[in-house]
């Protein structure tokens, strides 16, 4: 007769496969079944790069990879929030876009950001996501400030994952305006003497303050830079890279990026498991 750990173990095979979330589709449900639901990320964060070769390759405008794009958006997102990831975070638009970008793209952009708002709520309610925004906001146009505030305050009520979506925005100017918020702060009580600057101080003054510094960062498009994307708070954070275009991305290769974050041994400069310091050497 087998022994009971063996039963265990079976019994052990089965559950995880009814932890399986419902909603993945097949190949999403194969590679969660290698993860490990305990040692998710809390917080990922996604430089989504791509768009314009992705239309290059096919003979299309930019703007073809940018529409093209929306739908990679909704698959990643639906999936972390399946998967229960508590914060997912979207580079969606530099503030370098202003300036590098022809002003037909960068008003296409604005566009598309403003109906993907208006199309996308019902299903971030439907997922019980909460939608959020980093970025000097109020230097986009006012219509589409309204488009993101009308959205941000229909997801308000959700408890589920935290999106947040980087617009305008720029992890240099983020810092800029942490400092500028900590001297106004200490002018406004007591003097500029008072002022007190620590990693703290700077962390709660940040656009992401209510959040956790992210543990894994994915860039698509085989890019290998972080495009001054939360320079701060990607300190620790594991760098997964793919070489598929953001337009072709899915959340079966955000799993994907996940089974390969497991796979690595967060150390946050200490030692891992099997490294021991040298004995010293004995005086003679």
């Amino acid at each position: 007769m087998h022994p009971l750990p063996c039963c265990g173990s079976l019994l052990g095979e089965v559950t995880l496969q009814h932890k399986v979330p419902t909603g993945l589709d097949h190949k999403e449900a194969e590679v969660y079944r290698k993860l490990d639901p305990a040692r998710l990320p809390k917080h990922i964060a996604i430089i989504m790069d791509g768009n314009g070769r992705w239309a290059k390759r096919r003979h299309m405008p930019r703007v073809a990879g940018h529409r093209a794009g929306v739908a990679a958006v909704r698959s990643t997102v639906e999936t972390a929030a399946r998967i229960h990831i508590p914060a997912l975070t979207l580079y969606a638009f530099s503030e370098e876009n202003w300036k590098k970008r022809p002003a037909t793209e960068v008003s296409f952009l604005m566009r598309l950001l403003s109906r993907y708002l208006r199309a996308e709520v019902p299903t971030l309610n439907e997922n019980n996501i909460r939608l959020e925004y980093i970025g000097r906001r109020h230097e986009l146009p006012v219509d589409v400030q309204e488009r993101m505030e009308w959205a941000r305050e229909a997801t308000s009520h959700n408890t589920g994952m935290v999106l947040t979506l980087a617009l305008n925005y720029s992890a240099r100017s983020e810092l800029v305006d942490a400092f500028r918020a900590m001297v106004t702060a200490a002018s406004q009580n007591g003097g500029i003497e008072h002022l007190l600057i620590d990693e703290d101080s700077v962390s709660r003054n940040l656009y992401t303050r209510h959040l956790p510094d992210p543990d894994l960062v994915v860039r698509t498009s085989g890019e290998m830079r972080l495009s001054n994307f939360l320079l701060w708070q990607l300190a620790y954070a594991e760098i997964y890279v793919t070489p598929t275009l953001w337009p072709d991305f899915r959340g079966v290769q955000l799993l994907e990026g996940i089974a390969e974050y497991q796979k690595r041994e967060r150390r946050y400069g200490g030692l891992n498991h099997n490294d021991h310091p040298a004995p010293e050497i004995a005086k003679v």
